[in-house]
């Protein structure tokens, strides 16, 4: 016989610990906390997605239910409402998405739910929502069958969708219906998914007819003097933009201590609880101030008693009625606050300023990241564009 060890093996200390709370538990190399539970003898683990115990608790009941939902639907019988809810949820337990994916993939289920031919209407709530006003909103559901959508279904669904919305809108929203009625595919409902029948619509690029150096000042002009209370802030918006290229909603986060006038950038950090758009919340990206943006920052400091580092530099949210007004005014094209970002990059471009170093600047996820290059490299960069917008503005 096998002689028995001397001593006991011993045993490796567990990462989880237990709460006051039942089928609540802490990892605690993360500190966050999960629910452990059993539906219909499987024990089931879900993140709670959060590090604050009274937050755990409190999210608890809704992760149970929803998973006791997804197992009671197991049997085929699971209905687009149902598979709809689970979509949503999963999106509420997926930690890789920014609450205004969330949002619009909440938009694509409710286009979906009242657009689609078949099946009663039923309400479904927002298991996510962060905010009082989103508390309550509801999200359009259809009470029919998974295994009883049909191809013609799906094309009646796309032709009504279609004359509504745009291709880039209708094409979103055709694929949460494929993944929603996956789920189903999952459950057992069926084999097939009939929302593969359905085409993508083309989605033609906008035409852009951007304003030249001259026609943009008599633009800016136009905001300035139309006698409005916000025009002078509505017009420093319209300068801050296209002379730095930012997005709107990173633009009107910038504070007065993301601006180094010394090493000549502004620190672009975006949305407070979102971050830049297709990245990491915390990471930023830095723009070099040109001529014009730095005149613009200079004049604000000299006009602003407020400029300590918490204080946004632009006081408006938002400039598209003034834009409207001027762009009418003086027989100018409509642009957007979008398209001031399409002239900065025009105008770097026209410069010779290589389209990498354009992309960087514009935050594009895909732009190339090369090794850092000396201080010298991205002066002479900054000073190339600098004196061939000058000359642009000289020749106008």
């Amino acid at each position: 016989m096998p002689k028995r060890p001397s001593t006991p093996p011993k045993r490796t200390s567990s990462p989880w610990e237990k709460t006051r709370a039942p089928n609540v538990v802490r990892n605690s190399a993360s500190g966050t906390y999960y629910a452990r539970f059993r539906v219909s003898g499987k024990l089931v683990w879900r993140s709670l997605d959060t590090q604050a115990f009274t937050t755990a608790k409190t999210r608890l009941p809704d992760v149970i239910k929803a998973e006791k939902q997804l197992i009671a639907a197991g049997d085929g019988q699971i209905t687009l409402a149902q598979a709809t809810r689970a979509y949503l949820e999963r999106d509420a337990r997926n930690p890789g998405l920014k609450e205004k994916t969330r949002q619009y993939r909440a938009a694509s289920a409710d286009m979906i739910g009242r657009i689609f031919p078949r099946g009663t209407v039923t309400k479904l709530r927002h298991l996510w929502a962060t905010s009082p006003k989103e508390k309550y909103k509801e999200i359009a559901g259809r009470d029919l069958k998974i295994r009883d959508i049909s191809k013609d279904d799906c094309l009646s669904w796309a032709a009504g969708c279609a004359k509504r919305y745009s291709p880039t809108t209708f094409n979103h929203a055709l694929g949460t219906l494929r993944e929603i009625i996956a789920i189903g595919i999952e459950q057992g409902a069926r084999f097939d998914n009939p929302a593969t029948h359905v085409d993508r619509l083309p989605e033609k690029p906008k035409s852009l007819k951007l304003p030249e150096p001259r026609q943009f000042l008599r633009f800016i002009e136009a905001i300035e003097d139309s006698g409005s209370g916000w025009s002078k802030p509505c017009a420093n918006m319209v300068r801050f933009l296209a002379y730095g290229g930012f997005r709107l909603t990173e633009a009107k986060n910038v504070t007065w201590g993301d601006v180094d006038l010394a090493k000549g950038e502004i620190i672009v950090r975006g949305d407070l609880k979102t971050g830049l758009k297709g990245r990491v919340v915390g990471e930023t990206r830095r723009v070099p101030i040109i001529t014009e943006m730095r005149q613009l920052l200079e004049r604000l400091r000299a006009e602003n008693s407020l400029t300590v580092d918490s204080a946004r530099v632009l006081k408006v949210g938002e400039c598209q009625r003034a834009m409207d007004r001027a762009a009418k005014e003086i027989e100018m094209a409509r642009i957007t606050h979008h398209d001031l970002r399409h002239l900065f990059a025009t105008r770097c471009i026209e410069s010779g300023v290589d389209i990498p170093t354009v992309a960087r600047w514009l935050g594009h996820k895909d732009a190339p990241q090369p090794l850092p290059s000396p201080p010298e490299v991205h002066e002479a960069i900054v000073a190339k564009l600098n004196q061939a917008l000058r000359t642009l503005a000289d020749e106008q």
